[in-house]
């Protein structure tokens, strides 16, 4: 009788659980044994800001399948028929032998595993710098179970008035909501001159200004020095000053955990990561690699590429797991997406930024949409912030970004699958997208956004970005600045100098426009602007810009 594939697989979280479960579906004879460190199971790391929030009331929920059973090793032998060595460390991989030497962290015995073949999904670390007081108690990072129960525990004693996250990306950011639902005085410290280095600047203002209306203090280009306290931390010093803080949380990033496969020499890729093909193989033909340790492919630019994602390691678990049994699967890329709650706006993108375009060379054409996600008249519409970035030679649609208290996820969603297609803006603007005003209105965001571009595109609009009007104005150039809004609008909230004339009075007042300088015309979504600026553009006004989504998506300083 031949001998029954033995596949080791280090790593039981996301990638690892979902690689043994395929391969016992493909291969019911298989002999499947999961190792992990933790004494945690396939639980849902990307769920731990909910359950420090309280959320998610039980720790049981985050380790459990949807119908409530939990993930332990009994359930792995059980229902799923592999072996699970919880609480076990792998500590040695033996190439030419096959095996892999593990340390069971209860009593510290060893013995070695025999492999066919060998899954490495061995995750990712925190990024956590050398600062003097960094060792002080409550200082935590939220990357496990461990971290989320310690700072639960702080949260309950009340003892966590002032807290400090050091970083301000996806984790910051989830992690600031969760702080705030129990009241505490929150103060987020990035280094980088904005948060959220997913996105562009303005987008990422937009998310800024929403944390400081929940009374989030954000400081961006501001350094972390230090950690000071009497056996806690009780203060953060930072090159701005110094703040007390009775928690901090480090939220800088993680990076690829490869010591295991490093030693062993498997080669890592130029990201950090390890290095694997379509099939999710590594250097060496029996052992495969997926989920936070892997690199992948950007699929705009070929080239490797680090975003670590549960969903992303289960697609890539299930490609290796069927060429792991003799399959032929491969894993193609991603574009970048991603989406993160903060507070109550949704946080998305996807495919390159306008920085990152600009940066490949490409000539790039921006489009902002500010409108309701909705049809306007239901009263459960919310608005929505919209960024489109496009290739001006191919009109190819490269990324879109999205924040708002609307619903960002579905358009970006649309945004992936059409960059992945490799879809124009011109096919966009006619996708066939579902419509009732419960859901979207009958044009929807996205194709509205499509249909910017494409007016910039064709000549029929000149845009201007609220970065380049800011600087116009800080410089003292002489411009018109047209606000064609309602009277009681303006009253409301108004840009600095802008001068008022409604859309509808704007055909018997153009005596009072100067047709010697720049005019910039916006209103709240810069719809008006636009219908502003062809109205002038026909009466033989030279060098009207739209501003870029208006009022509704301007980050700097309003008057009201």
């Amino acid at each position: 009788m031949a001998q029954a594939l033995r596949v080791v697989v280090i790593g039981g979280v996301a990638a690892g659980p979902k690689v043994a479960s395929k391969v016992i579906r493909l291969r019911p004879d298989a002999e499947v044994t999961v190792v992990e460190m933790d004494a945690f199971l396939s639980y849902a790391g990307c769920g731990l800001p909910y359950y420090v929030s309280g959320v998610v009331k039980e720790q049981r929920e985050l380790m459990s399948t949807p119908v409530g059973v939990l993930r332990d090793p009994v359930f792995f032998q059980k229902v799923k028929n592999f072996r699970a060595l919880n609480h076990t460390e792998a500590v040695e991989i033996d190439r030419p032998g096959k095996r892999v030497r593990v340390r069971n962290l209860s009593d510290g015995s060893e013995s070695w595993l025999q492999y066919d073949k060998l899954m490495l999904a061995t995750g990712a670390m925190p990024i956590v710098p050398p600062l003097p007081g960094i060792d002080l108690d409550n200082i935590f990072s939220l990357h496990g179970v461990h971290d989320a129960e310690g700072i639960r525990s702080m949260l309950a004693e009340k003892r966590s008035r002032d807290v400090t996250i050091v970083g301000g990306g996806l984790i910051g950011m989830e992690t600031a909501e969760a702080l705030a639902e129990h009241g505490c005085r929150l103060t987020i410290v990035e280094m980088l001159p904005q948060t959220l280095g997913i996105l562009d600047p303005e987008i990422a203002r937009l998310v800024e200004q929403h944390l400081e209306t929940h009374a989030v203090r954000v400081l961006t280009g501001t350094r972390v020095t230090a950690f000071e306290g009497n056996g806690r931390v009780e203060r953060v010093v930072t090159d701005q000053g110094t703040f007390p803080a009775q928690m901090a949380i480090m939220a800088i990033g993680v990076r690829p955990n490869v010591r295991l496969a490093e030693a062993a020499g498997i080669e890592i890729g130029p990201t950090g990561a390890l290095k694997v093909d379509p099939h999710m193989r590594t250097s060496d033909p029996d052992i495969y690699a997926a989920g936070d340790c892997a690199e992948t492919v950007n699929l705009l630019t070929g080239d490797p590429a680090y975003v670590p994602l549960g969903s992303t390691a289960n697609k890539q678990g299930r490609v290796a797991a069927v060429n792991v049994c003799g399959g032929d699967d491969t894993f193609p890329g991603i574009v970048g997406s991603t989406v993160c709650k903060v507070f109550d706006y949704c946080v998305a993108r996807t495919g390159l930024t306008e920085t990152a375009a600009r940066q490949l060379g490409y000539e790039v054409v921006t489009a902002l949409a500010p409108a309701p996600d909705k049809a306007h008249f239901m009263p459960e519409a919310k608005p929505l912030f919209l960024k489109l970035v496009v290739d001006a030679d191919s009109r190819r649609l490269l990324g879109a970004q999205a924040t708002g208290p609307g619903d960002g996820s579905k358009r970006i969603d649309v945004a992936a699958m059409a960059i992945t297609a490799g879809m124009t803006v011109d096919q966009l603007a006619n996708a066939d997208l579902c419509y009732a005003p419960p859901y979207s209105p009958a044009m929807d965001n996205i194709i509205t956004a499509a249909n910017v571009a494409r007016n910039k595109l064709d000549g029929h609009m000149a845009g201007i970005s609220a970065e380049e009007l800011k600087r116009m104005q800080d410089s003292g150039e002489d411009f018109t600045l047209l606000d064609v809004r309602s009277p009681g609008e303006y009253e409301q909230v108004r840009l600095p100098g802008s001068v008022l004339i409604p859309l509808g009075a704007l055909r018997g007042r153009l005596a009072e426009l100067p047709k010697d300088k720049p005019i910039v015309t916006f209103c709240k979504i810069s719809l008006r602007g636009y219908e502003a600026a062809l109205i002038l553009r026909s009466a033989g006004f030279q060098g009207v810009r739209v501003l870029d989504g208006g009022i509704a998506m301007w980050p700097y300083e309003k008057e009201s």
